[in-house]
This record gives structure tokens, C-alpha cells and sequence, in this order.
């Protein structure tokens, strides 16, 4: 599954923003330090904008802005044969970035989505979504790479989001996390339905609700 895979089975922008919101709380409970965290939501992140992020620790990460104008995303993935730092100097691949409306402009030259050397964007993915739009878009990128089912790893980056379900992110955070993570606790908060003591203890019982004050604040999660 490459991007084009993606955007066309992406939800909406809300729908897209509340799952964010989701993995984000359900991670800020299983994993009470945030350097750990797989997935964040920063619901101040700038004036009128929030951001959805990921970080597997290893290099490879993703940011989704949302916007007045809609939403822009980029992922990276460091191993990819996509990467722009395949060369010398970095070179983004040839039509990922090419296209994208004028108004996300600030989000593609946006220093904290760029290598801290030259400034060139970390990205083997990019699309977005104008809230006028009917359905994501990305640039027209060819990533058919000989020995590569997803070049641009537009499938790994962004399957939880595109999955979408309970049970996706519970697989998910038992293998991550090392630890059996309570499915109906998970489906509570896919719900964005208040917390309670129970659910965080059902999740973690090594975390109290009010421990988790700050994070529901930066997330924006439903009080």
C-alpha cells in the first residue's frame, strides 16, 4: 500500500483528527513518561492549529497538521529508498511536495518537520485535505521502487489511522508496550467518551485520573 492506498482510505478530517486524539490519550495512560510515547496530540500546538504526531523511536515519524484550511500530513521513514537523504545534497523525490496548495506552504517549510542541517523536509510521504475538499490528495509521485511493496512507507507509517478500530491499536500497544491492554477500556476512549477511574485503571493500574490532568488539557481530550 503506497499513498495513493492511503488517501483514498482515509476518513475525513474529523474522523482523522479524533482517532489521533484517541491513540494519543490511550498512549499519554499506558506510558506515563512522554519520550515513550508512540503517538501525541498537541491540540495548542500554534495559534488555530493542532498537531498529530508519531515516533517509533528509531528515526521514522509523522506529523499531521490541522488547520483552518484543512489538514497537511508528512511521514518519514529514515530506511526508506525514498528518503531525501539517499543523496548528496538531500533531495526531496520528485513530485511529493510538488502540488501542495499554497496554503499549507507554512506547514511544508515548517523548520520542526525538517533535518536540522539544511533545512530540507523529512519526508518519503505527503498529502493533504482542503476543507473544501471531498477526499485527501497527494502529489503525482511514482515510489515503484524495485524490491519495494511500499517505497515510501506510506503503509506502516499510517495503518493504525487508516485501520481505525479498537482492536488495531490494542494489537498494537500489547506488542509495543509489552502488556495485555484491556479492550473495552481501549473502546472507551476510540469512543472519546469521558475517563474514569476504572478506565484508567483498566488500562494502567499504575496511573491515576488525576495524574493524567495535563495530558487530557494538550490533547483536547472530550472532559
Amino acid at each position: 500500500m503506497t499513498v495513493f492506498d492511503v488517501v483514498r482510505a482515509l476518513p475525513d478530517i474529523s474522523t482523522v483528527r479524533d482517532r489521533s486524539r484517541s491513540m494519543a490519550m490511550l498512549d499519554a495512560i499506558l506510558s506515563p513518561e512522554w519520550q515513550y510515547r508512540y503517538f501525541s496530540f498537541d491540540s495548542g500546538w500554534s495559534p488555530g492549529q493542532e498537531m498529530a504526531s508519531m515516533r517509533d523511536g528509531s528515526g521514522s515519524d509523522y506529523s499531521i497538521v490541522f488547520a483552518p484550511a484543512g489538514a497537511w500530513a508528512r511521514g518519514f521513514d529514515h530506511e526508506s529508498p525514498v528518503s531525501p537523504f539517499r543523496s548528496v545534497p538531500p533531495t526531496l523525490w520528485p513530485g511529493l511536495i510538488d502540488t501542495v496548495p499554497a496554503v499549507f506552504d507554512a506547514q511544508v517549510a515548517e523548520p520542526a518537520f525538517a533535518d536540522a542541517d539544511g533545512g530540507t523536509l523529512r519526508a518519503t510521504v505527503c498529502f493533504w485535505r482542503e476543507t473544501s475538499d471531498s477526499e485527501w490528495r497527494c502529489g503525482p509521485v511514482d515510489v515503484r521502487v524495485a524490491g519495494y511493496e511500499d517505497a515510501d512507507s506510506a503503509d506502516w507509517l499510517f495503518e493504525l489511522l487508516v485501520e481505525g478500530s479498537a482492536e488495531a491499536y490494542r494489537d498494537f500497544a500489547e506488542e509495543y508496550f509489552e502488556a495485555e491492554v484491556e479492550l473495552s477500556a481501549v473502546r472507551h476512549v476510540y469512543d472519546l467518551l469521558p475517563l474514569n477511574r476504572e478506565v484508567v485503571a483498566a488500562l494502567n493500574p499504575e496511573v491515576d485520573l488525576n495524574d493524567l490532568v495535563q495530558d487530557v488539557a494538550e490533547i483536547g481530550y472530550p472532559v
